[in-house]
């Protein structure tokens, strides 16, 4: 058995296209549920997750809690099965995705995290200048270079992903101060637990064959949405990095030094981009810019909020290893 676990908020627009989906994934031969736990939602989510009762294996959990992170944790004591495979409603999986991630999580025994592929799925087709920034954490898809294979856990991400349930019965669970939690919000849902797990010892597969595409919508094309979306990948770059390596981030009135000299050359490159009307220079700067600003945001709030984490977050995995 293997649950898969979604998280949604007002997914109205394309829920119905996703379960629908998922109503022709193939069965493991282990069996599978569904779990999709509704944060909070306030237009037609409720009824168009019950619709799909009849025709799926599918439970469904109310978090008024606000944050995606709060979600998945409420939803993990819901979960069946010795494998938890995570997605968004925005997530429109291939017909042997559960069967792919089955087969990858037998083979591979000694690996507890796992991801897919990640591929576009475009509501208009995208402008050219689309390229110039990185696909990861803009469009949230994977390198198309990535093979089967071990890899790094900083490659798997939230809406195609699988984690043992023994790692989760042993304590783990998400950090709700991290991921989407209204408009502004460090980034880092899935990432966070993901790093957190690695550092214990926990060993990441990449499942080339557990393919899903992601909706990319067409308000995500705008450049201001893009350089947003910068900053708060920022935020969450920065919280990544102290949970790492807290002793290497030096502070400067609550800031690393070194981000204030990267924020100086990228307005260099900025102004160099400018007066050369190089489109793409400028871009690529200012996301880099703004990723830098996500930086100082993050920083400034964690040093005056003094953030302590909880049990589930601090302990380790080595009964689930």
């Amino acid at each position: 058995m293997l649950t898969v676990l979604m998280a949604t908020r007002n997914g109205s627009r394309t829920l119905t296209s996703v379960l629908e989906c998922f109503t022709h994934l193939q069965t493991p031969s282990s069996g599978w549920k569904l779990v999709v736990v509704d944060n909070g939602s306030t237009d037609r989510t409720r009824e168009i997750i019950q619709s799909f009762q009849t025709v799926l294996p599918l439970t469904y959990i109310f978090e008024g809690n606000p944050g995606k992170n709060a979600a998945l944790n409420t939803g993990l004591a819901h979960v069946d099965g010795d494998l938890v495979v995570f997605t968004d409603d925005d997530v429109f999986p291939r017909p042997d995705w559960l069967i792919q991630f089955r087969k990858t999580a037998d083979s591979h025994q000694p690996y507890s995290m796992f991801g897919g592929a990640i591929l576009p799925r475009w509501e208009e087709p995208p402008a050219p200048w689309a390229a110039w920034v990185p696909l990861a954490p803009v469009f949230t898809l994977t390198d198309p270079r990535l093979r089967e294979g071990p890899i790094d856990a900083g490659l798997i991400y939230g809406p195609n992903m699988a984690v043992r349930a023994k790692v989760f019965n042993a304590g783990t669970c998400f950090d709700p101060s991290i991921g989407p939690r209204g408009a502004d919000y460090p980034m880092g849902s899935e990432s966070e637990l993901l790093e957190r797990l690695k550092r214990q010892g926990q060993k990441a597969w990449h499942a080339q064959e557990a393919v899903v595409e992601h909706f990319i919508r067409n308000h995500q094309m705008d450049k201001s949405w893009i350089l947003k979306r910068a900053i708060r990948f920022g935020r969450g770059q920065l919280r990544l990095l102290r949970a790492s390596n807290p002793e290497a981030v030096s502070h400067w009135f609550g800031v690393p030094p070194r981000v204030f000299l990267r924020m100086i050359k990228r307005l260099m490159r900025i102004t160099a981009a400018w007066l050369e009307s190089d489109d793409q220079r400028m871009l690529v700067a200012r996301w880099e810019l703004n990723c830098l600003w996500g930086h100082v945001v993050e920083a400034r709030l964690l040093r005056r909020q003094h953030y302590v984490q909880g049990d589930c977050l601090q302990g380790n995995t080595k009964e689930a290893q």
